[in-house]
């Protein structure tokens, strides 16, 4: 089985990178892609080749798996696949069906990587630049329709004045889950609610129909003297790290290596990567926080995604949120989730800079790689802060009701420029040689 990558070379707002370099969850998506292959195939498959767009197909040798490297899928997604594809013994390329509640809520907003299509019964479907080929590439490729078999999960109620009428707020838990990164908001579905949700719902789903499971989670419980989330098959700890006995971690969730969580912590459905440090009080629901971050007293996370070392100062709350790798945000910062005054869908940005219907009702921001957020600040549902940018609070700037690109960072302001160093340009720009000189 050969591997032949569909390199993706756009950059994703507000990060300035391709999707293939940004962390979904606590992995880079090339990591992701990498490991996923290994485990399903016992071993990476040789990498064929790369390809620049679907028209290089034609290069393709097979037996071969082809993928973009922007495409987020997970386990259960490729193994349907493979399964599918395996039996048929044709050339095949995955699809979902347009009517998929999942799909039709998180892959296809803001979204441009998939190509409408019916099939066989004449049913639309979305074709994903994904396809296995059991000899050389041919024209003659079958769909195979994944399902994600969602499951409706609510997260919370709210009045309905804040809710246009809404009720309670839903999202789906997929069985099988992928998603095109082409925004901030595609790394959010993707890590948090294909990540979290769905990991939730495959877990309730094993339980109900496995007694054998059940029984072992009792036991577990009865010999840890734990609640049922909380015993060691729900909650994996990874070696090295310190627990203050006082912290509540609820599953299923993860913690990695050499981590220290300190008193009264409340971890519920998260994952968290190597080297973290969550200090006193700190709240994580549902989020998940790479590699070498670092919060401090009682900061607070819901439906969250940290990239890795990165800062989230103590007495912030992040709702909904991704902020990109090596940022700083401020102490008493909040970024809402809910527009206050226009009690309408929240809108985003797609790749190509423009500005779409997420579909979302509540939503949080997007803050990029280095970026230095000063404390106090409240940014509004949907805005980006551009990688590299630094924000300081005054009476002028502290609510934040608009999108803030590099150029208006108040580092080019506060005569400070050469102290904070550009790592993270546009794609038609280069960081300047002055920048690049310090690291020789």
């Amino acid at each position: 089985m050969r591997r032949y990558v569909i390199e993706d070379t756009r950059h994703v707002p507000p990060f300035n990178q391709p999707a293939c370099l940004l962390t979904i969850g606590i992995k880079n998506l090339k990591i992701h892609h990498e490991d996923m292959f290994v485990r399903y195939f016992k071993g990476a498959p040789d990498l064929g080749g790369t390809l620049t767009g679907r028209r290089d197909l034609g290069a393709v040798r097979g037996p071969a798996i082809v993928y973009r490297d922007s495409l987020w899928f997970d386990d259960e997604f490729l193994d349907y696949f493979m399964r599918a594809a395996l039996a048929s013994k044709q050339a095949c390329r995955a699809a979902i069906p347009a009517d998929d509640p999942a799909f039709r809520t998180y892959t296809l907003p803001l979204s441009r990587g998939f190509e409408q299509a019916v099939d066989a019964d004449g049913k639309a479907i979305y074709l994903a630049d994904l396809w296995y080929f059991p000899a050389d590439y041919t024209s003659d490729v079958r769909p195979i329709v994944v399902p994600s078999d969602a499951e409706e999960m609510g997260f919370y109620s709210v009045p309905d004045f804040m809710t246009m009428e809404q009720g309670n707020l839903t999202h789906y838990g997929p069985a099988r889950a992928i998603v095109s990164i082409e925004s901030w908001v595609h790394v959010y579905f993707a890590g948090i609610i294909y990540g979290m949700f769905g990991r939730a719902s495959r877990f309730d789903r094993y339980v109900r129909t496995h007694n054998f499971t059940t029984l072992k989670l009792l036991w577990k419980a009865i010999m840890e003297q734990k609640q049922l989330l909380s015993t060691s098959e729900v909650v994996k700890i990874g070696k090295g790290t310190s627990i203050h006995p006082t912290a509540v971690i609820t599953g299923p969730a993860y913690i990695g290596d050499n981590c220290n969580i300190g008193p009264g912590v409340m971890i519920d459905n998260c994952t968290i990567g190597d080297n973290v440090t969550i200090d006193d009080g700190c709240v994580l629901m549902m989020s998940a926080v790479g590699n070498g971050c670092f919060l401090p007293f009682r900061a607070a996370l819901y439906l969250t995604a940290v990239m890795e070392n990165s800062i989230i100062a103590q007495n912030t709350c992040l709702q909904m949120c991704v902020i990109g790798r090596n940022s700083f945000v401020g102490a008493g910062s909040t970024f809402t989730d809910f527009n206050l005054l226009e009690q309408k869908p929240i809108r985003a940005v797609n790749i190509d800079g423009d500005l779409m219907d997420v579909g979302q009702v509540v939503l949080g921001s997007a803050v990029g790689h280095n970026c230095r957020i000063g404390s106090g600040m409240v940014l509004f549902p949907g805005r980006m802060i551009e990688s590299d940018v630094v924000m300081v609070a005054s009476p002028q700037r502290r609510v934040i009701g608009r999108s803030v690109t590099y150029e208006e960072s108040d580092h080019h302001f506060l005569g400070v420029s050469t102290n904070h160093k550009r790592h993270y340009p546009r794609p038609n720009e280069t960081a300047p040689e002055e920048e690049w000189g310090d690291s020789w």
